[in-house]
């Protein structure tokens, strides 16, 4: 038990820089699937797409802010083009956003030139500030953290605003929102190019901590970004607007740390995603399962 608790003590500066990057796909999941009610899955492609682009600009000579930026810019571009397929061509989101990453493999693999590459050295944001950051993980979790408070605290903000109000409004009820003299397709369209900004942001940030890009950095994302939106959602809940947009990042540092406490117990890494499915299939089924139950016991 004592070696458990070592070896968990051991990991978590390690998975809480983690979950501080990662926090940014369950941020670009909660933002089309609770507040538009369009569930998305553009993220998987976005990560690596922001990862790549800022690692070839990085590579090209770039100022790594500047580099930053057009990588969350082309994230932004990602989502707008998948909210545009489903608007446009009346495609489901779930199938515009498969058939957008599908093709940013292909774009991040022309746009990297290779599987994967190595930074040059010095080439990121944390050395710029300092190049002791990247020599402490608890330096990278005070930063990572005062980043990530500071977008939450910026998405609390915005959605309190009428451009907030209105996008929460096309989510509730869409055909209401002409009544209301609300653009939906313009909100839509926004809020799924917030969502994947945000996603190639953290993409950005992963490959200039770990010092190198790779292709298949976005591989299953997805499904730790929804088991960690659902924790959040299930600590904090998601009845107002500070509980929602807490709630990515409350789930992404609990979820993490039970991954952390996983592998400490021995768990193989191999077995993670299957473990994290069954989490996810579980905790969306379970309501489900307590009604009937409830209404057997009801005679319903």
């Amino acid at each position: 038990m004592t070696d458990i608790l070592y070896s968990f003590w051991y990991l978590v500066p390690v998975t809480l820089v983690q979950s501080l990057m990662y926090a940014t796909v369950a941020f670009g999941i909660m933002i089309p699937f609770r507040i538009l009610n369009l569930p998305d899955l553009t993220c998987e492609g976005s990560l690596p797409l922001g990862g790549c682009l800022a690692a070839a600009f990085l590579t090209a000579g770039f100022n790594p802010y500047g580099a930053t930026v057009l990588a969350v810019l082309a994230g932004a571009l990602a989502g707008a083009i998948t909210a545009w397929l489903h608007l446009r061509f009346r495609i489901h989101s779930l199938l515009a956003g498969i058939l957008v990453f599908t093709m940013l493999w292909s774009v991040n693999l022309r746009v990297l030139g290779k599987p994967n590459a190595p930074l040059p050295g010095g080439a990121n944001m944390f050395d710029a500030l300092s190049p002791e950051i990247l020599a402490s993980n608890w330096l990278q979790v005070g930063l990572l953290g005062a980043l990530a408070a500071a977008g939450t605290l910026v998405l609390i903000w915005l959605f309190r605003t009428e451009i907030g109000l209105s996008m929460r409004c096309v989510g509730v009820n869409e055909r209401l929102a002409p009544a209301l003299a609300i653009r939906s397709a313009v909100y839509i369209v926004g809020g799924f190019a917030l969502a994947n900004a945000i996603v190639a942001f953290g993409g950005a940030l992963l490959v200039q901590q770990q010092g190198y890009a790779d292709v298949t950095m976005g591989f299953g994302v997805l499904i730790n970004g929804l088991a960690a939106l659902i924790v959040g959602e299930a600590i904090v809940g998601r009845h107002t607007v500070i509980r929602q947009m807490c709630a990515p990042l409350v789930g992404a540092i609990v979820y993490y740390q039970l991954v952390s406490l996983g592998l400490a117990t021995g768990l193989h890494p191999s077995d993670l995603k299957f473990l994290t499915g069954l989490f996810v299939i579980v905790t969306l089924a379970l309501p489900r399962l307590l009604r009937r139950g409830q209404g057997s016991a009801l005679g319903l």
